[in-house]
């Protein structure tokens, strides 16, 4: 069974062979045109003779010839249809392209036809959406259905985008969605664009007009979906294509989106995140990418999660498509047809576009699944077969000729080439053939000698000889013969190995002289059939055109050196195959002084020399370089080993600086080649040239591999791993390890095995956790290494089976216990015994049992084979639940029965919380919380205190206790405005906890100002309530001091407003009068007060009740102290008749009047006794009322009006008989009737201005005709 032949691209070869019909170009499967063009569906193919083609439409044939608007190109099957003054409809459809000749049929792909669409939108009219300030919001785009599918984008009446952002966003879907609106929000042009990508037209929506209400906004919420909805939902995704999830979240504030993937990672590299996190895209889906993804929508008032269940199908994908056969008669090939997808692809074949169980009666291919089988191919049996791979999301169809061809060899190779390289290099010589049966390449040296593949010689598949490391020897003729059953062809090709180019004697640092001659040598040795080129350079630029500068064969000399002349020097030695190169500084100096000697690196060594070649050693010798004023320190020697590593050069040993001979001990199976730097105070030399290679024999290996170990992985395995040998310590061709083991202390022979290429061995069927002896052993084609050393190692753990028993408790104090228990036995554990797990919890509370457990299940691990620990950290008189489980690598055993322990009694925590109240003169309120642990059962209080004075220093302690039921106290008889720091602690029956500390003050003489001041009158004496004195213990927590307090508070109202009156006896100085309106929630009005006992409180509403306080407030703005909010009313004002005739202002109007009056009775009177007349016309027109008239039925224009100044009328307007022309109310356009006030765009894209309703008026129209047509009713006229 053969693969195939491969054709050869050199035309010569194809100009004479037969070929089935290729494929090599054709439309995509889903070609959408644009109608405005010309339909062009290509189809191209190859072969010989040259294929025809022909065309189905919709599985029927298509008579190209027929159509006149059809034309296929020339020598092609690429279809070009005119549909200019055609519906392009009718040329939609499923095509497909056959090109065939005398040898078979190839097959297009079913190419789908389809016209690009951009329909228009539908009618429909949008209502103006109103919604509540911080309510979610979705704007629906519904684009029409394009072909291909439109691009979506929203934009406003100025055709400026919207801005999107965290809170505002569009889905994938096109639709608008606001997570909750803002005030700004408003706005009458939301408008959503559709962009058809292949028209490249633009249809548009219309405008939605959102009004976002101010009042009542809604409150803070938690993030609810808005898309997906609910908690789940679905997506399916095929492979290859790019996955888009969406979580659309509404809530305030405005929520976050995170994602991620159940069980595993995003995979990096293929994700993004767009649309402000609220999109997540994946490219190139694969298999793995499917699962649940979880979107978390969150603010700061909780969150909320979906789970997006993604699942991933596959339309099919190759694997490997069939190639190509050549076969020579009687021949078996196969062609293969591997696809995947999901679900998984039906494979069906077919010969020359025909079914191929129809194509052949019997004798035919053998097929199995993506297989066909083709036996003993007789010649005139060339076809193409089709694969055709589909499933429910797609198909593949692939073409692959069967051309079957009794060819005799032919050798494409120019013959007598000669092949040049330069010694230790590689080189490749070429055997290029064809042949069908694809023939045998057989190389030959100076027409004797057989090649085999084989070391130094490298034969490839293409029938190249290849030559690793090519040395003199292997110059010669050589010859390559190809054979088949149908004849025999030679070539004879040469190859010609030359010595390597080098510099022998390099150009040497210069220091000259202004004024003197610099001279530059480089000798060179080379081969003799090799012509070399010299070229120097300075500073790696051409020398420059100068005559001073003389080259010589294998010199430079500068005459007269200048400062300019300073710099490095380069010699290059070019050949045809070759080159080298060696530079050297040139310093140019004062001509009188002696030049400073410099110290540099030394020269390399040259002209190395191997001899005294024995097995395990040879002699190294070499030419010490200059030492450049430097003394050679010792010689550093390197090798590499080109068989193993080659490129990599390999410190091997050092010798003194005055030595030029090395005896080099080696290693087997090297193929060395050595290099020598020399080193002195300057550092060390550029490394020589390569010696001559020298290879040592193969032999046994010297060493076995190392870190051996042996350790199971699961239960009933054992993995035994090393570290393997490198190549150089293979010491021989065929490296393998012998793994040997057994279980210790059994008599057992040992069990081997022989790996290859391998660092470890897995040993299965071992018994659980048993030592095991461990040898590995190197060898190779040339013997064994040495005898290995034993390792001990143990086989898989598993879970221990018992749990540890006897379980006792011991509780020495209230926070501590002692576990003690029986160890399980050593079988038991069935791995290495790593220790004990006491998991415990605390149950409940013994002096409440209806206290919760602890949730929190703790855990301290012993480790080591142990039987006792003490469990720190308790919590006094509770109930605790333990239980202790043994562990061992693989993990923990059963657990040991519960095992119930008390806590003793402890002291308690701190009371909760201690406050003081009702200061009064000599009195003070103390109040407190129990504490949060009792930790035993409750006996009391004690409270301690005493005052401090103005310097800190504490007077007389006194002390009272408290039974456990007393949470307030009253304390009487105490100083007046006096500083009083208080300590209570709280006791059980194991004593005190620790203290909670107050300070207080006592008021100074007066009472405290209380809840509910009436005006006019004073703060009522609170009742006093004392109780019986008893105690407590409070943790000494700093709480600043409540200082001093407002005295007396009394208010009144004036006819200026409410009076307010305190006392204050505090050190700050910033005091304020505050009031607010009752039951409202407007912020506090402040007016200051500072230096004074009372205020009036100015221009506040009649009839309305205030609240009233006084405020001190530090240097921060901060309030210190305040009196109790008091409400004052303030009175309504009565309500009192005015006699208007007595009033200034009114007396004085009358007056203008008057006067008035009497200058227009004097101007009449002037005018008549001048003759002047009035019309008729205006005497009757005086009498009219000034109306809006009607619009005119002649013109359909409106009655327009001026400023009575004015009497011009305007254009188009009705003029009142008074010769007066009445000032319209406003100048508003038309547009400003329109519902959003902006022009916008018709279905057909054509702008058109919309208007309606009527524009409200600010003021009052007079005596206007309630019948005056509106503007929208003129606009309607003129459309």
């Amino acid at each position: 069974m053969t693969t195939g032949l491969e054709v050869p691209l050199d035309p010569k070869v194809l100009e004479g062979l037969p070929q089935p019909p290729t494929i090599t170009l054709q439309s995509p499967k889903d070609f959408i045109f644009d109608p405005r063009e010309n339909i062009v569906i290509h189809c191209e193919a190859k072969g010989n003779p040259h294929p025809s083609f022909s065309w189905t439409r919709n599985g029927t044939s298509f008579d190209v010839e027929k159509d006149s608007k059809v034309l296929m190109k020339r020598g092609s099957g690429t279809l070009v249809i005119d549909i200019s003054g055609e519906k392009a409809e009718a040329y939609e459809g499923t095509y497909q392209c056959t090109a065939s000749n005398e040898h078979g049929k190839a097959l297009s792909n079913n190419i789908v036809i389809r016209q690009s669409r951009s329909p228009l939108w539908s009618k429909e009219r949008n209502e103006q959406i109103v919604v509540k300030k911080g309510l979610s919001l979705l704007l629906p785009c519904r684009p029409p259905a394009g072909l291909p599918p439109p691009v979506i984008f929203w934009m406003d009446n100025n055709f400026h985008k919207l801005p999107m952002d965290k809170r505002v966003s569009q889905a994938l879907n096109g639709d608008l969605y606001f997570s909750n609106v803002l005030p700004e929000d408003t706005r009458s042009d939301y408008i959503c664009y559709a962009r058809f990508p292949h028209t490249q037209t633009i249809q548009q929506k219309q405008p939605i007009s959102v009004r976002v209400l101010t009042e009542n906004p809604e409150e803070e919420r938690s993030p609810s979906f808005m898309l997906p909805l609910g908690i789940m939902s679905t997506k399916m995704v095929l492979r290859g294509e790019t996955l888009e999830l969406e979580c659309i979240a509404e809530g305030l504030p405005t929520p976050a989106i995170l994602w991620q993937k159940d069980g595993g990672r995003l995979p990096s590299g293929r994700t993004g995140f767009h649309n402000f996190n609220k999109t997540l895209k994946i490219s190139d889906v694969n298999e793995d990418d499917a699962g649940d993804y979880r979107c978390t929508a969150s603010n700061k008032l909780g969150s909320e999660q979906h789970i997006i269940k993604v699942t991933v199908k596959a339309a099919p994908f190759w694997i490997s498509a069939p190639r190509n056969l050549i076969l020579a008669p009687n021949e078996t090939g196969i062609l293969t047809c591997r696809v995947n997808g999901k679900p998984k692809p039906k494979i069906n074949w077919f010969v020359n576009g025909r079914p191929i169980e129809d194509a052949y009666e019997d004798n035919g291919p053998k097929i199995e699944e993506d297989t066909v089988i083709l036996t003993n191919v007789q010649s005139g049996s060339s076809a193409v077969y089709q694969c055709n791979a589909s499933n429910e999301f797609g198909y593949l169809m692939a073409n692959a000729f069967v051309s079957v061809l009794a060819e005799p060899p032919r050798v494409l190779t120019l013959p007598n080439q000669v092949y040049r390289v330069i010694m230790n290099n590689p080189v490749l010589l070429h055997c290029a053939s064809f042949g069908s049966p694809i023939p045998t390449i057989t190389w030959f040296k100076d027409g004797q000698t057989n090649i085999k593949n084989g070391d130094p010689y490298v034969i490839h598949e293409n029938g190249s000889l290849e030559i690793i490391v090519a040395q003199p020897l292997h110059s010669g003729k050589y010859t390559c013969t190809a054979t088949n059953n149908l004849g025999f062809k030679e070539n004879h090709v040469f190859l010609e190995v030359k010595e390597p180019t080098r510099i022998l004697t390099q150009p040497k640092y210069r220091l000259v002289q202004r004024g003197m001659s610099a001279l530059f040598e480089c000798k060179i040795k080379h081969d003799n059939t090799l012509v070399p080129t010299m070229t120097w350079l300075k500073d790696n630029g051409e020398l420059p055109d100068d005559q001073r500068f003389e080259v010589g064969d294998e010199s430079l000399t500068i005459r007269d050196v200048t400062d300019d002349d300073a710099g490095t020097y380069t010699c290059i030695i070019n050949t045809i195959l070759d080159q080298d190169s060696a530079s050297a500084m040139l310093t140019v100096v004062e001509a009188t002084p002696t030049p400073t000697i410099v110290l540099e690196k030394p020269d390399s060594p040259t002209d190395l020399e191997l001899t005294d070649q024995m097995e395990r050693s040879v002699q190294l010798t070499w030419i010490p370089g200059d030492e450049n004023n430097s003394p050679i320190q010792k010689f550093l020697i390197e090798y590499m080993d080109l068989l193993h590593q080659p490129g990599v050069w390999v410190n091997l040993t050092e010798v003194p600086g005055t030595s030029t001979t090395a005896q080099l001990q080696l290693s087997p199976y090297v193929y060395y080649t050595f290099r020598v730097r020399a080193q002195n105070e300057v550092g060390y030399s550029n490394p020589s040239d390569p010696s001559a290679q020298y290879r040592t024999n193969p032999s046994a290996p010297d060493e076995n591999p190392t870190n051996v170990k042996g350790a199971g992985t699961e239960p009933g395995n054992l993995v035994i791993s090393w570290r393997p040998l490198t190549g150089f310590q293979s010491n021989g061709p065929g490296l393998e390890y012998k793994v040997q083991w057994r279980q210790k202390d059994v008599e057992d022979d040992w069990t081997s095995k022989n790996v290859v290429n391998v660092s470890q061995l897995i040993v299965s069927g071992t018994p659980t956790y048993v030592p095991y002896e461990i040898k590995v052993q190197a060898f190779n084609d040339y013997g064994n290494g040495p005898e290995p050393a034993v390792v001990i190692g143990f086989s898989g753990e598993d879970l221990p089976l018992s749990a540890p028993d006897n379980v006792q408790v011991t509780v020495p104090d209230s926070k501590l216990a002692k576990v003690q228990w029986e160890p399980v036995s050593n079988p038991s554990v069935r791995g290495e015994l790593k220790g004990y797990k006491v998991y415990y919890r605390r149950v409940r509370g013994q002096h409440n049992p209806q206290n919760e457990a602890d949730h929190q299940e703790q855990v301290l691990t012993f480790n080591g084979n142990c039987s006792e620990g003490m469990l720190p950290g308790l919590q006094p008189y509770s109930v605790y639940n333990l239980f202790i489980k043994v562990f061992n690598n693989k993990g923990e055993g059963p657990p040991s029965p519960n095992k119930t322990f008390e806590t003793p009694e402890g002291v308690p925590g701190p009371p909760s919380f201690l406050s003081v109240m009702n200061h009064s003169l000599d009195t003070l309120t103390l109040k407190w919380g129990p504490p949060l642990s009792n930790n035993g059962r409750l006996t009391g209080y004690t409270l301690k205190y005493h005052p401090v004075n103005t310097t800190n220093e504490m007077g007389p302690v006194k002390e009272q206790t408290f039974p456990a039921n007393v949470t307030t106290i009253t304390l009487s008889s105490l100083n007046i405005s006096v500083l009083y720091k208080f300590y209570l602690n709280a006791r059980t029956r194991q004593g005190s906890g620790p203290d909670i500390s107050k300070e207080a003050f006592t008021t100074r003489d007066t009472a405290l100002i209380h809840s509910t001041i009436q005006p006019d009158k004073g703060p009522t004496e609170p009742p006093h309530t004392t109780f019986p004195t008893q105690s407590l213990h409070l943790p000494l927590h700093k709480v600043p001091s409540v200082g001093p307090v407002f005295g007396t508070v009394n208010t009144s109202v004036s006819e200026e407003g409410p009076v307010i009156s305190w006392e204050y006896f505090g050190h700050h100085k910033s005091l304020f009068v505050e009031y607010v309106v009752e039951n409202s929630d407007d912020e506090w009005k402040r007016e200051s007060v500072n230096g004074t006992h009372s205020h009036t409180i100015k221009g506040l509403k009649p009839g309305t009740s205030y609240w009233v306080r006084v405020v001190a407030r530090d240097g921060a703005n901060l309030a210190v102290h305040e009196t109790t909010k008091v409400l004052v009313t303030v009175p309504a004002v009565p309500n009192r008749q005015v006699d208007i005739a007595t009033q200034g202002w009114f007396i004085g109007l009358m007056c203008a009047i008057a006067l008035l009056i009497l200058v227009l009775l004097i101007v009449c009177f002037i005018k008549r006794n001048k003759g002047g007349k009035y019309p008729v016309k205006e005497k009757e027109d005086a009498h009219q009322d000034p109306e809006i008239q009607p619009m005119k039925e002649d013109d359909g224009t409106f009655g327009e009006y001026s400023d009575t100044e004015d009497h011009k009328p305007l254009k188009g307007s009705r003029t009142p008989s008074n010769g007066t022309v009445r000032r319209d109310e406003s100048d508003d356009s038309l547009v400003d009737y329109g519902e959003g006030g902006d022009g916008q765009f018709n279905e057909d894209g054509s702008f058109i201005g919309q208007y309606s309703g009527k524009k409200e008026k600010d003021t009052h129209e007079g005596n206007e005709s309630s019948e005056a047509p509106s503007p929208v009713n003129a606009m309607n006229s003129f459309v």
